[in-house]
C-alpha cells in the first residue's frame, strides 16, 4: 500500500482527500474501470494544514467551484500535523501530496524530495519555468518521483478522446480545436492575485496545454494571438505548430482560452477533434448560474452515424480526482510516473504558456527549443 500525506486542505486538499478515500474501494464511487481492477492501492494516513479547525475535523467552512461544501469529518488512523515539516519527517509516508498555492509549490516540493518522500504537486508544477526546472532537476537528484495533478485527461469527456487517439478505432488524429474561457473570479481582481497565478495564460490555460501535449505531442513552434495584461495572457488564440512525420502533415491543432468572458458565463470548455473516420464533439459550461451541456460528447462516424458513447470512469464529482491519484499510487508501486501526470510533460506545458505570451508580445511563431 502506498501511505498518503496531503499539505494543504484548502479545496483542492479536501478534493484530494474525497478522491484518495475511495481509491480502496471503486465500486462506492461510481466508477466504471475500463482497464481491469485495480492491482495498487493507496490510503491517506496524514494531512497537514496550520489550520486547527481543519486538523480537528472542521471542514464545514470549505467550497469550491465545484462539488458538495466541507463537512464534519471523523478522522480516525490519520496522523495530524500543524507543521508541514513534522509531516515530511513522518516515516509512514511514501507519497506527498501538495495541494497548496501555486507560489508555495517549489520550496515545499523541494523540501519533500529532500526528505525522500515522492511527490504528487497540484497543477500548475509552478509559475516561473526556472522553478519548475528546479523542481525537475531536484526530483531527478533524489531519485525520486515528482508528479503533476494535471486532471484535465481524467475527465470522462477527455479520457474518451484519449483512448480514441491511442487505440487509433477511427484512424489518425488529424485536426482538433479547444475552448476553456472563464469570467474574471471575484476573488482574481486584484493585480497581485493575476501575477501569483501567472496569469490565465498559465492558471487556467495550461490545461490545454497539457491535454494537448498528451493528446498531439508537444509541437515545435507556437503562434498566437491575444491580450496581455502586466506581461501576462489573459486571453489567446493559438495555433500549435507541428512538423511533418513520415511524410504525413502534422495535426492542425487550435485553442481558445482566456478570463475576459461576460459574468454570466462564468465557465465554459469543450472541443471538436477530427479522426480520419470520426469527429468527437463536446461543448459544456456555466451559463447564467447554471450548468448546460450544449453538446454532450458526441460521436460522429464515417458511415453516418451518430451517437452519445458510453464514457470511461466515473459520475462522481470525485472521480476524476480518484483516477488522478490511483495514477500516482501506480507510479510510486512501479517506480516511474505516468506520462499522463509526468513533471517533464507538465513542464512542457508550462514552456508553451510562456511561448505563447511571447508570441502575442513579439508578433512572430516561437520555437519550443
Amino acid at each position: 500500500m502506498v501511505r498518503i500525506g496531503i499539505i494543504g486542505m484548502g479545496f483542492m486538499g479536501v478534493t484530494h482527500f474525497e478522491g484518495a478515500m475511495r481509491m480502496s474501494d471503486p465500486d462506492s464511487s461510481g466508477r466504471r474501470r475500463v482497464d481491469g481492477p485495480r492491482i495498487n492501492s493507496g490510503q491517506v494516513t496524514a494531512i497537514a494544514t496550520r489550520n486547527q479547525q481543519k486538523l480537528d475535523g472542521d471542514w464545514t467552512m470549505i467550497q469550491g467551484n465545484f462539488g458538495p461544501p466541507g463537512t464534519l469529518m471523523d478522522l480516525p488512523g490519520i496522523a495530524t500535523y500543524a507543521d508541514y515539516h513534522d509531516l515530511l519527517a513522518d516515516p509512514d509516508i511514501d507519497l506527498v501530496d501538495i495541494c497548496l498555492p501555486t507560489d508555495q509549490h517549489e520550496d515545499v516540493t523541494l523540501a519533500a524530495l529532500a526528505a525522500g518522500k515522492h511527490v504528487l504537486v497540484e497543477k500548475p508544477i509552478a509559475v516561473s519555468l526556472d522553478a519548475a526546472r528546479r523542481m525537475v532537476a531536484a526530483a531527478a537528484e533524489a531519485d525520486r518521483l515528482l508528479m503533476v495533478a494535471q486532471v484535465l485527461p481524467f475527465f470522462p469527456e477527455f479520457a474518451y478522446v484519449r483512448q480514441l487517439a491511442d487505440g487509433r478505432e477511427h484512424g489518425q488524429l488529424l485536426a482538433a480545436h479547444f475552448r476553456r474561457v472563464i469570467s474574471p473570479p471575484d476573488w482574481s481582481e486584484g493585480m497581485s492575485d493575476f501575477r501569483n497565478l501567472g496569469g490565465w495564460g498559465v492558471d487556467l490555460h495550461i490545461h490545454d496545454n497539457h491535454y494537448i501535449g498528451l493528446l498531439c505531442g508537444v509541437p515545435g513552434a507556437i503562434m498566437s494571438r491575444g491580450l496581455l495584461q502586466d506581461g501576462l495572457v489573459n486571453h489567446v488564440h493559438s495555433q500549435y505548430i507541428y512538423e511533418p512525420v513520415d511524410g504525413r502533415p502534422g495535426p492542425a491543432v487550435t485553442c481558445v482560452s482566456g478570463g475576459i468572458a461576460a459574468s454570466g458565463l462564468a465557465f465554459a470548455h469543450g472541443f471538436e477533434v477530427y479522426f480520419e473516420r470520426a469527429t468527437v464533439e463536446y461543448s459544456a459550461g456555466t451559463y447564467g448560474g447554471e450548468w448546460v451541456c450544449s453538446r454532450p460528447l458526441t460521436l460522429v462516424t464515417g458511415d453516418g452515424q451518430v451517437c452519445e458513447p458510453d464514457l470511461p470512469g466515473g459520475t462522481e464529482w470525485y472521480s476524476a480526482f480518484t483516477d488522478e491519484l490511483q495514477a500516482a499510487v501506480d507510479g510510486v508501486a512501479a517506480g516511474a510516473a505516468p506520462r499522463v501526470i509526468s513533471s517533464e510533460l507538465a513542464l512542457d506545458a508550462l514552456k508553451l504558456c510562456y511561448a505563447e505570451a511571447e508570441s502575442i508580445g513579439e508578433g512572430r511563431a516561437v520555437s519550443l527549443d
